[in-house]
This record gives structure tokens, C-alpha cells and sequence, in this order.
């Protein structure tokens, strides 16, 4: 897969796309866009169904195109976009219409979940730069998305902080002199918590990551580390890397974001504060690295640096995955479907926090076979899958 490279990047003002506008990586994007304006123009913003957001949003940086799948037939952001020569487009084939039309030199697709894969594949070849934060278009459709770029002049800056920081550490390297990677958790809220006790784990808790501000939905899979099996898989189809070269490791400060061995001995580690906007930064000004009021660590203050090895017991989906990717076949691309929709039965108060992981479980041995999915065998795996947990 192309990742991209520094001498890429000599747009004279970025037209910028962002896919999911409305999640935590959407706003902290348009918050850095509104902080570059000089060099960084919002030319489309889609969402699902925020139209109150949205309708803000575009009266502060009035896109050419807007989407929303969503939306009451009197609200005003419709009107307002009919007096401003604003091309908006409603339904769920919104982001679709907006991708075929427009000219972006960088779309971030921030959409959650396995869903943003139609968006990702859409986007290869109708924009310049690929900014991904969304981590399941790997998962689910990796081999479909590596088709793809293969056959596109799209190249790719990962913005999760884990893959930007991999990023960032090979810039200038070669990848044969690469060892090892070392891909970092927090652990999430639940690192020290009695596993006697996680039968009464509640919503709110769920979603309390103790170092990152970021969607609920996010939030759990931190939780139950589904976040980084994603992140490992991603990892894996990114950088073009074997699954033994990846470990995963507990850094409960949030402070290496990822790090990276080579063949001689030596390390490269990218250190930050635990904030996405650096990460969500660094993408959308095409790997340049310019001036913020984002947070910084004080090396005069006792900094603790500590690593822990996974506890498969308490996080037994970082041993699964790793089961899986190894059979091969459908079973990853189940793994992220299925979680999708156990994670928002549990955030419905559905199901319990200990039954998310054992749901997935089954459903992968419900559905697991060898196969190479097209898109449309995704489409009917999922409709399968939904029905099969009760959607």
C-alpha cells in the first residue's frame, strides 16, 4: 500500500473533504482547519444525521458541497444552502454523490465503524490523500482496499495516533531494516479493575477513557482493547508487515504513541501528549509539521514511562485476533462487523459489558469460513450477521 511521503505535498491551498464531520475526529479537524485557514479550505462536510451541527458548521466555513443522510424536511440549514450556492445532497447515498463530483486534494474519512468502508473505496482515486481514521475499512476490506490504491495514484496518511506514530518512525527508513513494531494501549479504564467485579461495569464507566476524549463508541473498544486488535490488524495491512513483527504492549501514560525496532538494535519512538490533534494535524497539512496551542510534556516534572505485557485474561479479544488473522478466511472481517453491532447493543443497555466479547466469539464460529469477500458478499455477510444478533 502507498503510504505517502513528505515531497507529496505542494498543494498551494488544501481542499479538504471530511467524511463523519460531526464525530470527535471530524470536529478536531475542522477546530485545526479553522487554526490553518490560510492554508487548509474546507471544500465538503458530511454527516449522518447532525444537522444542527452541521448547519453551524457550514455557516463558519461554507463548503462547496455538504451531505447528510438525515435531515427534517423544514430544517434551515437546507434553505441556507439554497441562498448560498452550497450543493447539498440528502440520503444515504450523500457521501456518495459528493465523492464523484468534487475535487479534494485530502478527504479524512472519520466515519466509525465498518460502515466507512464504501466511503474509503470511493474515495481511492477521487482525491490525492487519503486521510484514514477509520480503522475498520482496513479490517473489513483490507484486501479490497489494497486492490484498489494498487490500481490508483490515492496515497495514504494513517491518522490513528498508533499509525501516524509508526508512520512518522519509518519516515527516512527502510522498510527491510525494520525489526519489530511495538504498537501501545493505555489498557483503557479497566486495567486495574477486579475482574470479579466487571459483571456490574456500566455504560458510563465504559466510556471514561482515563488519558483520551474520543466517541463512545471508541471509547468501548478501548475498553475491552477491541480498539487495538483493530489497530493491530490495521497495522498488518498499512505498513505491509508480518503479524509476528507487531506486539502489542500496555502503556498506561498515553505518552508513546507507537515504536519501532530496527535490525541493528537501535528504536525510534514518537512521544506526545495524549491528544488526536496532532495526529489529526499532521495529516491534513500533508505530513508538515507547523505551529499549535496543543498540549506539550514537561521533562523537568517526574514523567513516568511504564509497559506492561497484555493480560490475555482480562483482554482475551488480543488473543483471538491474533487466532483469527492466522485462520485467515472471512473471520477478521466478521470480528469488526459483529462488534459494531455488540458495542451499540451494550450502549443501548442491551446486553452487559462482559457479554460483548463472548457475542463476538460465537458469531465468528457462526460464520467463519476461508473465503476472499468481494464488496458484495461484505453486503450479505453484514445483513446475515445483523439478523443473526437480533438487528
Amino acid at each position: 500500500m502507498r503510504i505517502a511521503k513528505e515531497e507529496l505535498f505542494n498543494f498551494p491551498l488544501k481542499k479538504i473533504g471530511i467524511f463523519g464531520a460531526s464525530g470527535s475526529i471530524g470536529k478536531q479537524a475542522l477546530s485545526i482547519i479553522k487554526d490553518h485557514s490560510n492554508e487548509l479550505k474546507v471544500e465538503a462536510l458530511c454527516v449522518n444525521s447532525s444537522s444542527d451541527f452541521l448547519y453551524e458548521a457550514v455557516k463558519e466555513f461554507h463548503p462547496r458541497y455538504v451531505g447528510i443522510n438525515f435531515i427534517k424536511d423544514n430544517h434551515p440549514l437546507i434553505r441556507y444552502c439554497s441562498l448560498n450556492n452550497i450543493q447539498l445532497f440528502i440520503g444515504k447515498d450523500s457521501a456518495s454523490k459528493i465523492i464523484e463530483i468534487s475535487n479534494l486534494n485530502i478527504a479524512l474519512n472519520a466515519i466509525v465503524g465498518s460502515i466507512g468502508l464504501d466511503i474509503t473505496l470511493g474515495l481511492i482515486g477521487r482525491c490525492e490523500i487519503l486521510a484514514l481514521a477509520n480503522k475498520e475499512s482496513l479490517v473489513v476490506g483490507g484486501g479490497l482496499v489494497q486492490e484498489s490504491m494498487n490500481n490508483h495514484s490515492t496515497k495514504l496518511i494513517p491518522v490513528d495516533s498508533e499509525h501516524s506514530a509508526i508512520y512518522q518512525c519509518m519516515l527516512g527508513e527502510k522498510t527491510d531494516n525494520l525489526q519489530k513494531v511495538y504498537l501501545t494501549g493505555s489498557g483503557g479504564p479497566f486495567l486495574t479493575r477486579n475482574l470479579k467485579t466487571f459483571n456490574s461495569i456500566t455504560v458510563e464507566e465504559a466510556v471514561n477513557h482515563p488519558n483520551w476524549s474520543m466517541g463512545q463508541k471508541i471509547s468501548v473498544d478501548s475498553a475491552t482493547m477491541m480498539n487495538k486488535a483493530l489497530e493491530w490488524i490495521e497495522a498488518i495491512r498499512i505498513f505491509q508487515i508480518k503479524p509476528d513483527q507487531i506486539e502489542i504492549i500496555i502503556h498506561p501514560e498515553s505518552i508513546i504513541h507507537s515504536m519501532v525496532e530496527f535490525v541493528d538494535g537501535s528504536y525510534k519512538a514518537q512521544l506526545g501528549s495524549p491528544d488526536m490533534r496532532v495526529a489529526i494535524q499532521y495529516a491534513l497539512l500533508g505530513g508538515e509539521r507547523k505551529n499549535s496551542s496543543f498540549p506539550r510534556l514537561s521533562f523537568t516534572e517526574q514523567l513516568s514511562y511504564n509497559f506492561f505485557p497484555v493480560d490475555y485474561n482480562r483482554f482475551p479479544i488480543l488473543f483471538l485476533v491474533k487466532q483469527w488473522e492466522k485462520e485467515g478466511g472471512n473471520r477478521i472481517p466478521i470480528m469488526s462487523i459483529a462488534n459494531d453491532i455488540v458495542v451499540g447493543q451494550f450502549l443501548k443497555r442491551e446486553i452487559r459489558f462482559v457479554d460483548i466479547i463472548p457475542k463476538i466469539e460465537k458469531t465468528v464460529e457462526k460464520f467463519a469460513n476461508n473465503s476472499s469477500l468481494t464488496k458484495e458478499e461484505l453486503a450479505k455477510l453484514t445483513s446475515q450477521i445483523q439478523h443473526y444478533l437480533g438487528v
